[in-house]
């Protein structure tokens, strides 16, 4: 199962679009993941249409029309992996430890907000492991050397293959 990770594409603020390398991989993935800060229905409209299955949530550039259509927390299970999707998961010190006590029964937890590419994990108190990721985002850098998204292979109960995926400047 190949997942597509994204976050914060800020759309049209950011951005008048998403990049033509992100629709493709779209096309691509057996699940899109979004983790908030769409800032437009539209976008929501457009990966919901394209995608073969869509989970998202919204963030805190995200208005009443967002926050009508997305939860906060989204929850799926995926190749026999417990996934949790959010926003905002806080500051960067004792990020780790604060997932894994927020969120105990969950494998891999996306999340955005930052604009900063993460990939960590953290021991939960079931003796388990909780993957954290951050794709970045696809449209608005920040003070990160490049827009980014992330991919991700889900097989035999296993996340694999993760791959930070650094998108050319927007000319």
């Amino acid at each position: 199962m190949l997942l597509l990770l994204m976050s914060d594409t800020h759309l049209p603020k950011r951005a008048k679009r998403l990049p033509e390398e992100l629709w493709a991989r779209v096309t691509e993935a057996d699940v899109v993941i979004h983790a908030g800060d769409w800032v437009d229905a539209a976008t929501l409209d457009l990966l919901q249409e394209r995608s073969r299955r869509l989970i998202g949530v919204y963030g805190n550039n995200d208005g009443p029309e967002l926050r009508a259509r997305l939860p906060e927390v989204a929850r799926a299970e995926l190749g026999g992996l417990r996934f949790g999707v959010v926003h905002e998961t806080g500051p960067k010190r004792g990020r780790e430890k604060r997932c894994a006590e927020r969120f105990p029964d969950l494998d891999v937890l996306v999340f955005g907000h930052s604009h900063i590419p993460w990939d960590t994990t953290a021991e939960r108190a079931d003796g388990g492991v909780l993957r954290l990721l951050n794709p970045g985002s696809p449209t608005d850098r920040r003070a990160q050397p490049h827009c980014t998204y992330m991919t991700a292979v889900v097989a035999a109960g296993r996340l694999r293959d993760v791959e930070l995926h650094r998108l050319p400047p927007r000319r």
